[in-house]
């Protein structure tokens, strides 16, 4: 018992515990044949957060440790530009059209979920915290703590948007039938961010480079307009 009080105290056992439950959920992942259920990180999500509350451990706590991988985020999303190179002119041409996907792709995102939102009388810092759940998580986080929102909320949030984007796409994919890789990428990246570009590389490089992009679009109009755009409806 005293070692568990003194190993829980350290950061690296967090650390352990986040590595080790996500390979454990890759393999689980590849031996159910890729199922959409089973997402890796929609099951890693699950298993962490049952851990933390038998261990009685705190987010705060576990933050501790999983911060490491938390910081990779930010080289991770700058690394996506990287295939984008292959693939500048096509983008070039299409740059308009992209663009405006990934305006109204936004717009969507938050309009939408601030109308549910608002149905089920939510708090209002909920709702703040809802509306950058689309964008990857340190620009949730920044947009969140800016516009009033809980910030360990938002990110839960962005990974819980993720995991389900990333689990029903192959879906939407299938139903739709006939879309070129860019398209869906492009598509998956303005909806779930980092997890969608993860699935998107699966699909092809292109898939992915494109996912990367419309990613990448979707933050940077999300934390350049939402508060703005939060302050003239009256939220703020």
């Amino acid at each position: 018992m005293d070692f568990w009080v003194y190993f829980s105290a350290s950061p690296l056992l967090w650390l352990i515990v986040t590595l080790s439950v996500f390979a454990f959920s890759m393999e689980l992942n590849r031996r159910m044949g890729g199922s959409a259920f089973l997402h890796p990180v929609l099951l890693s999500l699950s298993i962490i957060i049952i851990f933390l509350l038998l261990t009685g451990t705190s987010y705060e706590r576990y933050f501790e440790g999983a911060q490491f991988i938390h910081f990779l985020l930010g080289p991770a999303t700058v690394a996506l530009a990287v295939p984008l190179v292959d693939h500048a002119e096509r983008i070039k041409r299409m740059w308009f059209p992209l663009f405006a996907a990934a305006l109204i792709g936004a717009g969507v995102a938050v309009v939408s979920v601030l109308l549910i939102g608002w149905l089920f009388e939510l708090p209002h810092a909920v709702l703040m915290s809802l509306a950058p759940k689309s964008v990857t998580s340190p620009i949730a986080i920044g947009v969140a703590e800016k516009i009033g929102g809980y910030p360990s909320l938002a990110a839960g949030l962005v990974l819980v948007t993720g995991a389900l984007g990333g689990s029903f796409a192959p879906w939407v994919f299938k139903l739709l039938g006939g879309l070129d890789d860019e398209v869906k990428g492009f598509a998956i990246g303005v909806t779930a961010h980092g997890m969608g570009t993860a699935y998107a590389f699966g699909i092809s490089a292109k898939a992915g480079a494109f996912s990367g992009l419309a990613m990448g679009l979707t933050g940077v109009i999300t934390a350049f307009l939402l508060p703005f755009s939060l302050e003239w409806l009256g939220f703020l």
